[in-house]
């Protein structure tokens, strides 16, 4: 078996898979998007040209949050990210979209926008996003006082979600003291060893972050 993944060490979303392969050790061929051969043979397979994106066995797999549930159903390993109780699994499910949607999202939107030039600039719309961010702090912060990790008890796709999404989050707009239980949980993500692993591979490219890197994490 031989797993393809093409990616890039920066893109919160690729992070959000490489930390599920790293949870369980398992072996895959990383095609980095540098390449610019890779960068041809991914729009080859898929013209929308988004990742990351797996190939396993000749079949495509796109969205990080799929790949996650494919690798967890065909290829498990001994830390399950999605559990075997549905309504466990539900949990997880939602709280995965939650970090997709409502930090992600509008982290991704106050980022985006500082790259486009002066006249195009959004302020009301980065306003917007702030908002949602400091809703979601809120939100999370209540739900995780009484959770050891995002969905519950144990480490799953919700923290795989979770790890790309605060830390780059933090650094759009940071959540300083206001939330204890998520800049904790933060901070326990990237103590995290397959958390760790994705934010240290993507070091060399914090230079590119367009808000610019804070000199901290």
């Amino acid at each position: 078996m031989t797993l393809r993944l093409y990616a890039h060490p920066f893109s919160s979303y690729c992070q959000k898979v490489l930390i599920a392969l790293y949870e369980n050790s398992t072996p895959f061929e990383y095609l980095t998007l540098d390449d610019q051969k890779n960068g041809a043979a991914l729009e080859a397979i898929w013209p929308i040209k988004k990742f990351p994106v797996l190939v396993d066995e000749g079949r495509t797999i796109l969205e990080a949050s799929i790949i996650i549930e494919h690798m967890d159903l065909h290829h498990p390993g001994p830390v399950r990210l999605i559990p075997e109780d549905p309504r466990a699994a539900l949990e997880v499910r939602l709280t995965d979209r939650f970090f997709d949607n409502h930090v992600m999202t509008p982290m991704q939107k106050i980022v985006t926008d500082r790259i486009r030039s002066e006249q195009h600039r959004d302020p009301y719309g980065v306003s917007e996003a702030r908002a949602m961010l400091n809703k979601a702090y809120a939100w999370l912060d209540a739900t995780l006082a009484g959770r050891e990790w995002a969905a519950g008890a144990t480490f799953s796709l919700a923290d795989c979600a979770a790890a790309p999404s605060l830390f780059y989050a933090d650094w759009a707009h940071p959540m300083g003291d206001r939330f204890p239980y998520v800049r904790d949980y933060r901070r326990k993500l990237l103590a995290r060893p397959s958390v760790a692993r994705a934010v240290d591979e993507a070091r060399p490219y914090r230079p590119y972050f367009p808000l610019g890197a804070p000199d901290r994490d």
